[in-house]
């Protein structure tokens, strides 16, 4: 405690900065370490700051401690710009120049702090005080000093004046103050811009002096400079892609140039840039070709800013379709770029926004202009649907068991862009679309070649499924021809089968529509549901297939509550997918008649009785506790959607299919009245227990939100019971099942003394325990 006190209260000194700084460096104490750090940036911004900056830059000190003195006079003058007399700005102007000419042959971390501080000077200064600041810096080591040299001083120029518009983006100026400063940086590119040119058309400057030119040109262009300014520095980043030690940065500059939000305003320039792009695709197919995936994604990354910010006003230049669409065929090359993404190529992603952008501004367009572009352009996107199924295919199996987790991952992330993208442009190709996938998978399934790859098939069952998860495809004439070629692939792989079953449950609605086709598709479903590994697909599509065309469901009600029942029993499926099986089920039973409904929950529910029982006599423990909150999940789902008097149904059609309910108790009242008494056992036991008692409570209250005034029986004695576990150890879920009751109940007199009185019960309790300070944290949410 002492030694941390002792570090505290030393004063700002060069000597303690120095020694700060070696423990900082080389302690091997991380207490010490912390201690030395925090004290340091409390050195940098104190007002001694000023005299040991200046002493820590010597030459013979080490960088660390060089690069510690630059920072401080960094952070002096960017944030505390108003502390500075204004009679001193030229003394602390010229001591930075002499000391970045001194670094200008030393250590580069140190040279370019320096930069950053004279920068953030420069910008403080312009444009009253300091007028000509990059004119003056640009002379000032342009001039001969007879210690420095030449190349030196020209490195730490273009240093100077890449970090200059990088510091005005992070400046803390204020916003009036920043839009001046950068109006008058922009036009300081009539000094610099000439002289990155030269340097780069010289043909005696270094590799490594031409890297920095382009990357000074790449940090001005971000300061929104009119295209035509930069049209000479352009096209000379154009031709410096075809040097390698050049190319990174020619990329990055180009791509900032392109995509500035102004520069489509110079349309003529824009055009200027095509041809340069076009030349580019010889160099392209050489990079794909020889597998030099940086090459490839740097020429995709320049092609793609030059179409996906300017495709609008490039659309409006008709003199000029033809090298637009030449354009728009190599981003096409780039979208369906050879190899398996991500593990052989990274670039075919970056093309996907292009696409939408194109679509949108071809839309843009008035009528008669429109027509004319959706003749070009509708090929060009039937051509595009071909490569992104290409794209979307599976690896061979030997070749995808190679992959990493993250790999897979990415590759299904990458599926889900593809299918936002096909969904977008059926916007354009409309119905026509779907009778394209569907001819080529007709063709697939019903060729008498035996060499069809299931990537082929599963591919384009893809690409269906994309289409009819977001658009209502029931008006489609291909859907029937569709549901009837499902049953004839030939499913021997996992991936197959899922995106098999996820197709079937898009078409779910359509279904509904047309239930005689339910009998082709549904045992293949029920099929899937035995498999493990089709879980999440086979038990959502089931879900879905119950929920849509339950009403058309119950001549095969029988069959699903079996297959069903086996599967749950045989644990085959993860918690969350027996909870959505347990949905289904109550979807499928809600259209029985109440007989029926009784009989299959007696059977569907009764061996989970008998474990709940079993388990209620038990003592506490974590394993048992996992057991019972998954016995409570289960009839929760099955009587959230289990709704004879279907409150849910909105839609007209329904109302021809329902069957006639019979009069009498609900079946979810009836079984909630028999393991009612169960239920407060195993509340009872494990009332301590907020998960435990959150689950019973959610059986309630998904109960109550279904049945709403069927409930009614069961009001008294949960009412009762609810006060009672209350009056115990409150709970924030007994509170949110009383606010359910209260919110159907209340209203009618017959339920009124049990509600006024659990009311009045969990108030009272709820604010005393407020007065008191007793109420624990985890129950303050409400």
């Amino acid at each position: 405690m002492e030694r941390r006190e002792e570090h505290q209260h030393l004063e700002f000194t060069i000597d303690n900065v120095e020694k700060a700084l070696h423990q900082l460096y080389y302690d091997p104490n991380i207490e010490n370490k912390n201690m030395a750090q925090k004290w340091l940036m409390q050195a940098q911004v104190s007002p001694q700051a000023w005299h040991f900056s200046w002493q820590l830059l010597n030459g013979g000190k080490v960088p660390e401690i060089q690069y510690f003195g630059a920072s401080a006079l960094h952070i002096k003058i960017s944030r505390y710009w108003g502390d500075i007399p204004a009679e001193q700005y030229e003394s602390l102007k010229s001591q930075l120049f002499a000391q970045i000419t001194i670094f200008a042959s030393g250590s580069k971390i140190v040279l370019t702090r320096l930069c950053v501080a004279l920068a953030s000077l420069a910008l403080n200064m312009m444009p009253d005080t300091w007028p000509h600041a990059v004119p003056d810096m640009v002379r000032v080591f342009q001039t001969e000093d007879g210690q420095t040299d030449g190349g030196a001083r020209c490195l730490a120029l273009l240093e100077l004046l890449t970090v200059l518009p990088e510091e005005f983006q992070t400046s803390r100026l204020p916003p009036y103050r920043k839009g001046i400063v950068r109006s008058s940086l922009a036009q300081e590119c009539a000094c610099v811009f000439p002289l990155l040119h030269q340097l780069l058309q010289q043909s005696d400057s270094p590799g490594f002096v031409k890297q920095k030119v382009l990357k000074c040109f790449s940090s001005w262009a971000q300061l929104e400079i009119p295209l035509t300014d930069c049209e000479e520095l352009t096209l000379a980043a154009f031709s410096a892609l075809r040097d390698p030690e050049l190319f990174d940065s020619a990329v990055e500059a180009l791509v900032n140039t392109i995509s500035q939000p102004d520069a489509q305003r110079y349309v003529n320039t824009v055009l200027k840039l095509i041809p340069q792009a076009l030349s580019l695709q010889d160099q392209l197919q050489q990079a794909v070709q020889n597998g030099d995936i940086e090459t490839s994604h740097g020429i995709c990354r320049i092609v793609v800013a030059l179409g996906e910010n300017h495709s609008r006003a490039l659309l409006d230049q008709v003199d000029h379709w033809q090298s637009f669409l030449a354009l728009v065929n190599m981003i096409m090359f780039c979208t369906g770029i050879p190899g398996h993404y991500p593990v052989n190529e990274t670039t075919s992603s970056l093309t996907l926004t292009f696409w939408y952008s194109l679509q949108d501004d071809i839309f843009s367009f008035e009528a008669e202009k429109q027509a004319v572009y959706l003749q070009v352009y509708r090929p060009v996107y039937f051509q595009l649907v071909d490569v992104l199924l290409q794209k979307a295919q599976f690896p061979a199996d030997e070749e995808y068991a190679t992959w990493s987790s993250d790999e897979k991952e990415q590759f299904r992330i990458y599926r889900v862009d593809i299918s936002d993208t096909l969904m977008y442009v059926y916007e354009m190709l409309g119905a026509e679309l779907l009778s394209n996938l569907y001819d080529k998978l007709g063709r697939l399934l019903t060729s008498s070649e035996q060499s069809t790859s299931w990537q082929h098939t599963e591919a384009l069952l893809y690409g269906f499924q994309s289409i009819a998860e977001t658009i209502d495809v029931n008006y489609s004439d291909v859907v029937p021809g569709l549901i009837g070629l499902i049953p004839r692939i030939n499913i021997n792989n996992v991936q197959l089968a899922d995106t098999v079953m996820f197709t079937i449950g898009a078409l779910a609605e359509w279904l509904a529509d047309h239930p005689v086709m339910i009998s082709k598709v549904l045992p293949l479903v029920l099929h899937a549901l035995g498999n493990p590994e089709l879980s999440v697909s086979s038990v959502s599509t089931l879900k879905k297939i119950c929920r849509e065309c339950k009403y058309d469901l119950p001549p095969y009600a029988a069959n699903i509550v079996a297959v069903s029942q086996e599967v749950l029993l045989k644990q085959i499926h993860k918690t969350s997918q027996c909870m959505w099986l347990m949905q289904a089920l109550g979807f499928l039973l809600s259209v029985l008649q109440v007989e029926e409904i009784l009989t299959n929950l007696h059977s569907l529910i009764t061996p989970y009785i008998q474990q709940l029982e079993k388990l209620a006599d038990e003592t506490p423990n974590p394993s048992n506790k996992v057991a019972i909150i998954h016995i409570l999940g289960l009839l929760s789902n099955l009587f959230t959607t289990l709704d004879i008097s279907h409150h849910d149904d909105d839609h007209e059609a329904a109302e021809v299919k329902k069957q006639p309910v019979t009069q009498g108790p609900n079946p979810v009242v009836l079984v909630l009245q028999q393991v009612f008494q169960l239920i407060h056992k195993v509340l009872s036991t494990w009332l301590n227990d907020a998960q435990v008692v959150e689950a019973v409570c959610a059986i309630f209250e998904k109960s109550v939100k279904t049945l709403l005034d069927d409930f009614a029986p069961m009001v008294p004695q949960l009412c009762e019971m609810l006060g009672q576990m209350y009056s115990t150890i409150p709970q924030a879920s007994a509170i949110d099942l009383t606010r359910q009751m209260v919110h159907i109940f209340a209203h009618e007199p017959v339920h009124f003394p049990p509600i006024k009185s659990l009311f009045l019960l969990v108030t009272s309790l709820t604010l005393s325990l407020f007065q008191q300070g007793q109420f624990p944290l985890r129950y303050n949410k409400h």
